[in-house]
């Protein structure tokens, strides 16, 4: 597991020195086969204490992510999962609401949107990378709450 601070100057100044060793290392020097990295992220962002806003409702942040997403695509390959990294870097980049009760509710078409988009763009690169394996990106966005037939990966060849 490798986590990353990301500092508020970072963020304003759309800085991704504080990943991108890690990010370029993982896709350059290593064999990105291994799924392992298990990268989280830790925002300090200062908030005014009677700011009631999430993280992902700063669009300072949420810019800071877009571009870390256009830059490094293949990020959510490697977040930590299990530490809810992949839920939060999704809300970063998906329109949604935050409940107390059910969590994060993601607008639904916006969200098929993006993980169609990842699907298709995450499917290239594994080809690329000439891994065929595709159980990760499955798990992924069944984590999401979709399930891809092998199918699709049929026809995107």
């Amino acid at each position: 597991m490798t986590t990353v601070s990301i500092s508020e100057r970072a963020i304003l100044n759309l800085d991704l020195s504080p990943i991108a060793p890690d990010l370029d290392r993982w896709l350059v020097d290593t064999n990105p086969k291994q799924f392992n990295l298990d990268i989280r992220l830790t925002i300090d962002y200062p908030l005014e204490p009677q700011d009631p806003r999430e993280l992902s409702e700063i669009p300072e942040i949420r810019l800071w992510f877009i571009r870390l997403d256009a830059c490094y695509p293949q990020l959510p390959l490697i977040l930590d999962w299990q530490a809810g990294e992949l839920a939060r870097y999704v809300a970063m980049l998906v329109p949604h609401q935050f409940s107390r009760k059910d969590g994060i509710q993601y607008n639904p078409e916006a969200l098929e949107i993006w993980v169609m988009q990842r699907v298709f763009l995450l499917t290239a690169w594994l080809d690329a990378q000439q891994i065929t394996d595709r159980s990760r990106l499955k798990f992924m966005t069944q984590m999401l709450g979709y399930e891809l037939d092998d199918g699709l990966f049929d026809l995107l060849k």
